[in-house]
């Protein structure tokens, strides 16, 4: 009866290597989702970022420039 005993001891070995594969596989899918959304948000926030300098930059730009004349106490003299 050795050899049955150790026949179902390797069976049960299996059933129990199976399960746990079967919850890390569910987990890695979990941690997979959950990666998937971070990575979106975080694309997300860069274009955000991107549109602020983007604006201020414009914002820069548009200023008029100021005369020298206005600055330069001398010549206005």
């Amino acid at each position: 009866m050795s050899w049955a005993r150790d026949a179902v001891a390797a069976i049960r070995k299996i059933v129990l290597i199976e399960d746990r594969m079967e919850t890390l596989t569910t987990r890695v899918k979990t941690l997979a989702e959950s990666y998937t959304d971070l990575d979106r948000r975080l694309v997300r926030i860069e274009a955000k970022f991107e549109l602020i300098e983007r604006m201020g930059v414009a914002k820069r730009r548009a200023l008029p420039a100021k005369s020298s004349r206005h600055n330069d106490p001398k010549k206005s003299e």
